[in-house]
């Protein structure tokens, strides 16, 4: 895969430099380890979507989810948890200083289609202790691009030291190398109403949101 290379974070779009000090400052007692996280217990593999215009509703902790992953099983749950989150290219940083790689997301809320409601909500994840950034099947020039995620896993090299795949659909995807797993993912809100259920049932077309 070709390295990812991103701009010094004062380049960065003032958005991302908020977004980085927001999840810089999560404070471990208002996360949930990700074992005990509500998973998604559906079966679908992602869709190509769009995201449709939020209602200003913010979260305001009630139902906010808010996760820290520090191996391989935590690793699991986020990525079920986050499975069709649409991302979009202008919303990935990798900051080299800091071993950082982040991105902000339109998740799917699993849990709460479970309890029968169609919901997405702005949700941002952030790997520490990230050595090198590669991806593939993508144009990174393109910030309006949208990915929608598949799955986040996890390879161990030598121990503690692995590689953190993010595979989305289309065959894109962007290889982490880390020296161990530590990522904390938190809905930021806004909450707003999906369409519909990420789906890929042989019989049904890719639908959006």
């Amino acid at each position: 895969m070709p390295e990812l290379k991103f701009k010094h974070p004062a380049a960065l779009p003032r958005p991302w430099r908020g977004l980085a000090a927001r999840l810089a400052h999560l404070l471990p007692a208002v996360l949930l380890p990700a074992r005990r996280a509500p998973a998604n217990t559906g079966t679908e593999q992602g869709s190509s979507m769009t995201t449709s215009t939020p209602d200003a509703t913010d979260l305001t902790g009630q139902g906010s989810l808010r996760l820290i992953a520090l191996d391989a099983e935590d690793l699991a749950v986020l990525s079920c948890n986050l499975q069709d989150a649409v991302v979009r290219v202008q919303d990935l940083a990798f900051i080299p200083e800091q071993h950082r790689f982040a991105f902000l997301a339109s998740r799917f809320d699993w849990a709460a289609a479970d309890a029968g409601q169609m919901e997405r909500c702005r949700a941002g994840l952030h790997f520490d202790h990230v050595t090198k950034v590669s991806s593939t099947g993508f144009d990174r020039t393109n910030r309006n691009a949208v990915l929608n995620l598949l799955s986040l896993s996890f390879e161990e090299t030598s121990a503690p030291a692995g590689t953190i795949m993010l595979t989305f659909s289309g065959g894109a995807g962007i290889r982490l190398d880390v020296e161990c797993v530590d990522a904390q993912m938190r809905d930021l809100g806004p909450r707003w109403t999906a369409h519909h259920k990420p789906g890929h049932a042989i019989d049904d077309a890719p639908v959006g949101d």
